[in-house]
C-alpha cells in the first residue's frame, strides 16, 4: 500500500507541472496554482506514507532541537563579527603582499633572460 501512495505522490507532483505547461496561455496565477494544488496533494498524501511520517517526525524533532539552542547575544555578535572582519582584512593583505613579491621576482627573472 506505500508504494501505491508513493506513486500517487508522484502523480501529484507531474500533474501539477504538467497542469503549468498546459496553462501556458492561461494567467500566471492559475499556472502556479496548479503547481502548488500538486504540490499541497502530494505531500497530503505523502504524509501517510512511512517515508512521510519519518521525514514529519524529523522536522518536529528539528524544530524542538532549534529551540534549545542558545543563542549569541549582540555583543558575542559584534564581537565576533569584528573578529572575522579582522581577519579577512589581515588575510587579504597577507595575500596581496605574497602575490606582490611573487610578481616582482617573476618580473626579475624574465628581465633577466631576456
Amino acid at each position: 500500500m506505500n508504494k501505491v501512495k508513493l506513486g500517487l505522490v508522484f502523480i501529484f507532483i507531474v500533474t501539477g507541472i504538467v497542469g503549468f505547461t498546459y496553462l501556458s496561455e492561461s494567467a500566471m496565477v492559475l499556472r502556479v496554482l496548479s503547481v502548488l494544488v500538486g504540490l499541497l496533494l502530494a505531500a497530503f498524501v505523502a504524509r501517510f506514507t512511512t517515508q512521510g511520517q519519518n521525514f514529519f517526525e524529523f522536522c518536529k524533532e528539528s524544530s524542538e532541537e532549534t529551540k534549545k539552542v542558545v543563542w549569541p547575544n549582540r555583543k558575542e555578535t559584534l564581537q565576533t563579527s569584528a573578529i572575522v572582519f579582522a581577519f579577512v582584512v589581515t588575510m587579504a593583505l597577507f595575500l596581496w603582499l605574497v602575490d606582490a613579491g611573487l610578481m616582482s621576482i617573476v618580473r626579475l627573472l624574465m628581465n633577466q633572460g631576456v
